[in-house]
């Protein structure tokens, strides 16, 4: 069903995490490529650290805090 008929979708930003988007949705990504996911929320990366880049695989965890963070 098209999003005008259905209305808004819900998009929640995560601090330090994803933006959680309701599904399903198609994702443009910087090098043009159109990707899709039919789950029902769907974590779209945020730090580009992911390397299921433009899905969040939560590699933003794994991230070390250095002295050049603080």
């Amino acid at each position: 069903m098209p999003t005008a008929e259905r209305g808004p979708r819900r998009v929640t930003v995560v601090p330090g995490g994803p933006v959680l988007v309701e599904g399903p949705v198609e994702l443009c990504t910087p090098e043009g490529e159109l990707v899709r996911s039919d789950r029902f929320l769907v974590a779209v990366c945020a730090c580009r650290r992911s390397k299921r880049f433009p899905f969040c695989d939560t590699s933003h965890r794994k991230r070390v805090r250095t002295q050049a963070d603080d």
